[in-house]
C-alpha cells in the first residue's frame, strides 16, 4: 500500500511537471521569428533605402548640384556613387537633410547660395564619410 501511494506520488509529480514544462515550450516557440515575416521585413527595408538613396542622388544630379560640386572641384558622379555606400542611418540623415533643403527651397525659405552650401555640405559630408571608412 505504501509503495503504490509512493508510485502514485512520483505518477502525480511527473505529471504535474510535465504540464508545466509543456505550455512554456510551446510558448517559447511563439517567439521565433515567422520567415515570411522576416523576408517582408527584408524587403521593405531593401525599398525604403533604395528610395532614399533615389532621393539623395536626383538632388545632387540637378544642374545646380552639378554646378556647385564642380565649381568646388569635386567629381558629381563620384559624390553620387558614394551615397550608394553608406549605412543606412547616415543615409536616413542625408535623406532628410536633402527633403527639408528641396521643401525649404520650394517653400522660397531658401536662396540659390544656401542651396548651393546645402548641396557642397551634403557632398563633402558623403565624401569624409565615405574616406574614413
Amino acid at each position: 500500500m505504501l509503495l503504490s501511494l509512493w508510485q502514485f506520488v512520483r505518477c502525480l509529480a511527473a505529471g504535474a511537471l510535465i504540464a508545466f514544462l509543456i505550455p512554456q515550450a510551446v510558448a517559447a516557440e511563439s517567439h521565433v521569428v515567422n520567415p515570411t515575416d522576416l523576408q517582408k521585413e527584408m524587403i521593405a527595408a531593401a525599398q525604403s533605402r533604395q528610395i532614399r538613396i533615389q532621393q539623395v542622388t536626383q538632388f545632387l544630379s540637378t544642374e545646380q548640384a552639378n554646378k556647385a560640386l564642380k565649381s568646388a572641384g569635386m567629381d558629381p558622379q563620384q559624390v553620387k556613387t558614394a551615397v550608394a555606400t553608406l549605412n543606412e542611418d547616415e543615409l536616413a540623415q542625408l535623406a532628410t537633410r536633402v527633403n527639408k533643403a528641396q521643401a525649404d527651397f520650394a517653400a522660397g525659405n531658401l536662396t540659390d547660395r544656401d542651396l548651393i552650401l546645402i548641396i557642397l555640405g551634403i557632398a563633402v559630408l558623403v565624401l569624409i564619410i565615405v574616406a574614413v571608412r
